[in-house]
């Protein structure tokens, strides 16, 4: 491992303690002996979000698509394998992130769960 990658990692792995630390604070009310089972899954939830971010800075850097040649005069664009990766991780994510709220007392999932837009468009004059 070079100095760059080993760089790299120990960003990473400071980016995915600031994420775990989000995660905790945000699910600082779910009952603690729960909140002790599911460590694995703050610890995924937050791997992914920070991984999702760097996926999401290549696709943005490099595009959704690759050039492609199979065998010497057929070439073609696909789909990037890091979206693929990206699409797979990010329904993952959605999952984990579901099943941490889903423990959590009803009166505090429903404030995590309620992103406002029901008001927004109940609010609206037609």
């Amino acid at each position: 491992m070079n100095d760059k990658s080993r760089y790299n990692e120990i960003a990473k792995q400071q980016e995915i303690k600031k994420e775990i630390t989000k995660l905790n604070r945000l699910f600082k009310d779910m009952d603690s002996k729960i909140k002790k089972s599911v460590t694995s899954l703050i610890e995924n939830a937050a791997f992914m979000a920070v991984t999702l971010r760097e996926l999401q800075d290549y696709l943005n850097k490099n595009g959704l698509t690759c050039e492609y040649q199979n065998g010497e005069n057929q070439f073609g664009v696909k789909k990037s394998p890091e979206v693929e990766i990206y699409n797979t991780m990010i329904k993952n994510f959605v999952s984990t992130m579901k099943s941490l709220t889903d423990l959590l007392p009803k009166e505090i999932a429903a404030k995590i769960k309620d992103d406002g837009f029901d008001q927004f468009v109940g609010g609206r004059d037609d």
